[in-house]
């Protein structure tokens, strides 16, 4: 009997390990709580956004109301728990709001993210994502939903004008 040793593996490269407080206790309860889960019936708009680096996706319908605001909601949601907690987020705080809230909260979240801005902006929780902001590779994941309502929202004031 011949015995060969083998030599052990080696790591091509180093992985910084993802901290847990980036997948906290309030990020998981808020990935297994998302609001208007699921698509409308008929939509007056509906957007898509998916992320190339994790494969995230979600889709956001919209109905508008005579002022342009979203008065009804629907999203279909395939992330991570982080674009999870932020379609949770979004989807619990949009009813009533404008195009230009929504996009007003993409943005200064966008920005929150990049280290532009120290806060995350007006619209509740979104500093839950504070850990996140040096992990630039789970930004866009959690950008997804507030891109699609924005988008959504825009599309369905502008349908109804």
């Amino acid at each position: 009997m011949t015995v060969v040793a083998v030599p052990p593996r080696r790591r091509a490269a180093y992985i910084p390990a993802v901290p847990d407080a980036l997948y906290n206790r309030d990020i998981l309860r808020l990935a297994a709580a998302i609001p208007h889960l699921g698509r409308l019936a008929g939509p007056r708009a509906s957007a898509a956004r998916r992320s190339p680096v994790c494969g995230s996706a979600v889709t956001v319908d919209v109905v508008a109301d005579g002022e342009g605001r979203v008065a009804a909601l629907g999203q279909e949601v395939r992330a991570c728990a982080l674009g999870q907690a932020s379609a949770a987020l979004m989807g619990a705080h949009a009813l009533g709001r404008t195009p230009a809230e929504l996009a007003a909260a993409r943005d200064a979240l966008a920005a929150f993210l990049a280290g532009e801005r120290d806060d995350p902006g007006a619209w509740p929780g979104l500093a839950v994502f504070a850990a996140a902001r040096g992990f630039a590779a789970r930004h866009a994941a959690i950008l997804l939903a507030f891109e699609a309502a924005a988008e959504a929202a825009a599309a369905a004031a502008a349908a109804d004008r």
